[in-house]
């Protein structure tokens, strides 16, 4: 019997950690980024009072904001699911890639904001301490991985051959 879960364990292992791993990848390339780009807005007086309105609130009111774009882009997300099931793959897939996008982008912003508040509850302090460093193992091993490391000669690569590329163009136009 310990076997036949060990084996079991394993295999769900083994079919549920590279849909971690991409979920994860996601996140990891898109939070500081669109977080950053969302950041830029805070040049606007009334959005930057708005932010540290945000920033002061208490804990479980913080959490409940940080919970609202999740809440809020379900209803949008069922209706693209709709939408593909009606022969709208396209716009409905566009649909769930922009509130996918949309929504790790208002997520990432919000945790920066309410993160001193959140980490005050005890419990959510003890649930990120263990989230960050099951994510912080995985993006170990995805980053030790050949398919990582190819993609990371390949993006070189692509780079240098871009600036390359760019810096022959400037000739040609006389820059």
């Amino acid at each position: 019997m310990k076997e036949a879960l060990r084996f079991a364990g394993r295999v769900l292992r083994l079919l549920v950690t590279p849909v971690l791993a991409l979920l994860v990848l996601f996140e990891e390339w898109g939070w500081e980024p669109l977080a950053r780009l969302l950041a830029q807005l805070n040049r606007i007086p009334w959005w930057a009072r708005v932010e540290r309105w945000i920033a002061g609130l208490p804990p479980y009111p913080a959490l409940l904001l940080f919970a609202l774009p999740a809440i809020a882009l379900f209803p949008l997300k069922l209706l693209a699911l709709w939408g593909i099931a009606h022969g709208h793959a396209v716009l409905g897939v566009a649909v769930i890639v922009v509130a996918k996008i949309a929504g790790t982008a208002a997520v990432a912003r919000l945790f920066q904001l309410t993160q001193p508040s959140l980490m005050q509850l005890a419990w959510f302090a003890s649930l990120y301490s263990r989230w960050k460093a099951f994510k912080d193992q995985l993006l170990e091993r995805v980053r030790a991985s050949w398919p990582w490391r190819a993609g990371r000669v390949l993006k070189r690569q692509m780079k240098a051959a871009t600036q390359r590329a760019w810096q022959r163009l400037r000739v040609l136009l006389g820059r």
